[in-house]
């Protein structure tokens, strides 16, 4: 098997880089395609460097954002990824059941199943996990670099309780070319997976492997509407809440009133009043379990 190695230089995973070539080593893989970048958006090229050399596995060495930008540039080819969970939330290894352990989630990668899964794609960019404007794309833009460096996963929480009193704007969501949603709201959340930071289940009934993505609108503002949302959502029930509506769909377009920020996998992008997105089926080979 040929692999090739993508390594977030700033993300750590058990006893880092030098463990994960010895680890390696030891495996029979001594001194594979290596290549390490200082930023996630770095790794795209790295990525079609390392297909275009044949690999026909790719460990990618990072959190969300960095799987992100490996799979946006690998999607559609018969390349496998290998996700080494080196980031602050790792949704879609958390999602797939990959261990957070450096030498589980090499077994994982170099011995588990090949599973082909869907992506989204959003604005041109394919996405693993979730992607979401307005509530979503604020706390993710908010939750800098070092403020995750300082506080982890909190850093979400901090970013969050911030934006519970941002007003709702005018959105209208089509989906499958047919009118859904027209109305005010604060979030608009598109998945392919079901289970976001805490294991909490945003789409109980997501399925990376069904040609949907699922879609959810959030109308909450302020604290108490925002703390009833979340504790039905964390409990698995936030279709039943006043304040969100929920659908799938293989393509969605959001029209927003106001320019918002957006994120995909936990990666920040700039303000934008229009999304368009659509599920891409079987588009990347994952190792899982």
């Amino acid at each position: 098997m040929r692999i090739a190695v993508i390594a977030h230089r700033g993300k750590n995973l058990g006893g880092g880089l030098a463990e994960l070539r010895r680890l390696l080593a030891d495996e029979g893989y001594d001194a594979p395609p290596w290549y390490e970048v200082p930023k996630s958006r770095k790794a795209p090229k790295k990525a079609r460097k390392a297909r275009d050399g044949g690999a026909d596995l790719v460990l990618v060495w990072g959190g969300d954002g960095m799987v992100q930008r490996c799979v946006d540039a690998l999607a559609g080819s018969d390349v496998a990824i290998g996700i080494l969970p080196a980031g602050t939330a790792n949704l879609l290894a958390n999602n797939l059941d990959i261990p957070i352990d450096l030498p589980g989630a090499l077994r994982v990668a170099l011995h588990g199943t090949r599973r082909r899964l869907d992506l989204g794609k959003l604005n041109g960019e394919h996405f693993a996990v979730m992607a979401g404007a307005g509530f979503d794309g604020g706390m993710i833009r908010d939750a800098h670099g070092g403020l995750k460096a300082r506080l982890g996963r909190l850093a979400y929480v901090w970013t969050g309780m911030r934006k519970v009193g941002d007003e709702a704007v005018p959105v209208e969501v089509p989906v499958d070319g047919n009118d859904w949603f027209d109305g005010r709201a604060t979030c608009v959340l598109l998945g392919n997976v079901g289970k976001i930071t805490g294991g909490v289940p945003a789409f109980p009934d997501a399925r990376p492997d069904d040609g949907r993505l699922d879609v959810g609108v959030s109308t909450a503002q302020g604290a108490l509407q925002w703390a009833r949302t979340l504790g039905r959502m964390v409990t698995g029930q936030a279709r039943r809440s006043p304040f969100v509506h929920t659908t799938r769909a293989a393509k969605v377009e959001v029209r927003l009133g106001a320019a918002l920020p957006y994120e995909l996998d936990g990666g920040a992008r700039d303000e934008t009043t229009r999304l368009t997105a659509k599920a891409v089926p079987q588009a990347i080979t994952v190792c899982v379990p």
